[in-house]
């Protein structure tokens, strides 16, 4: 997600599991708040792989949630937070190497997500993955009034915005939204952008509207999530057991969002048949396609 330090790309790693296997590993985080349970998908096999071994190799123990936004997510994984001082900066660390993305459209930000955090485009166009921070979404609960903003590509609508605000003629429309935006009224400034997106899509010839799956829009509505950050970062993993703990973790007292008391994490791994993962956890595995 943010500052982190990348040398050189992840080589070929060996596929870990298969859908048509019978067995899968769980991945336990534990912390002083309580422990999470989660699955890494194989549909990231680089990442699942990666995750595992770093894992195995106890790389993870003792290492800090160094980054916590209430309402947004928790963030760890930085080798430099293990002797880290009170107040030192965190978020360069990693094992030497990014994992390239593998962004899949099935997988998004909704509460419990395991994503891979990573570099700005600017320095990584390509959207690779820090080799070992991840982050973990809590995210909000989205009205179903504000469903449209899901459908929206945000990338798509920042692109054309800047566009026709280039435009000279569009003058007016650039001062009434300068007015909304020194009023400090960030919820009209938004929705006047969203507004404009059907004469953005005229303008620019650009397809802004996107479709959203029912199963996406449930989520978002229910459990709730951070949609923005879909496309953009590799979902990988999601947690089936301990949901609260990201909330008791999310809510502590941070400077500049460390979290003020250490939250050390301890990350285990155990390989279990499905079946039983889902007898404890309630995991549904999808069926595979033959």
């Amino acid at each position: 997600m943010n500052k982190l330090l990348t040398i050189i790309a992840l080589s070929a790693i060996t596929l870990v599991t298969s859908c048509a296997q019978k067995s899968d590993y769980v991945i336990t985080i534990k912390t002083k708040h309580g422990d999470m349970v989660a699955i890494l998908y194989d549909e990231t096999p680089k990442h699942k792989a990666n995750f595992v071994k770093l894992a195995k190799e106890h790389y993870f123990d003792s290492l800090l949630f160094h980054r916590v936004i209430t309402g947004f997510m928790i963030q760890g994984g930085d080798p430099n937070s293990r002797k880290a001082q009170p107040g030192q900066q965190l978020g360069n660390g990693g094992p030497g190497y990014t994992v390239d993305a593998e962004i899949n459209p099935k997988f998004f930000h909704d509460k419990g997500a395991l994503s891979a955090a990573r570099l700005p485009d600017q320095q990584n166009p390509t959207k690779a993955s820090s080799g070992s921070q991840f982050y973990i979404v809590q995210g909000t609960i989205i009205p179903e009034v504000n469903m449209d903003e899901l459908k929206i590509d945000q990338m798509k609508l920042n692109m054309g915005f800047r566009q026709i605000m280039q435009n000279p003629a569009n003058k007016p429309l650039i001062d009434s939204l300068n007015q909304i935006y020194m009023t400090g009224d960030m919820e009209g400034y938004k929705k006047k952008i969203f507004s404009l997106v059907p004469r953005i899509e005229k303008e620019t010839n650009t397809k802004i509207m996107k479709e959203v799956s029912a199963e996406k829009i449930k989520a978002y509505t229910t459990i709730g999530g951070s949609p923005h950050l879909d496309g953009e970062y590799t979902v990988f993993g999601k947690v089936i057991k301990g949901l609260e703990v990201i909330d008791k973790i999310a809510a502590v007292q941070t400077d500049a969002e460390r979290p003020v008391e250490d939250i050390r994490m301890v990350i285990t791994v155990e390989e279990l048949s499905k079946k039983k993962i889902t007898k404890l956890y309630g995991y549904i595995y999808p069926e595979v396609k033959k």
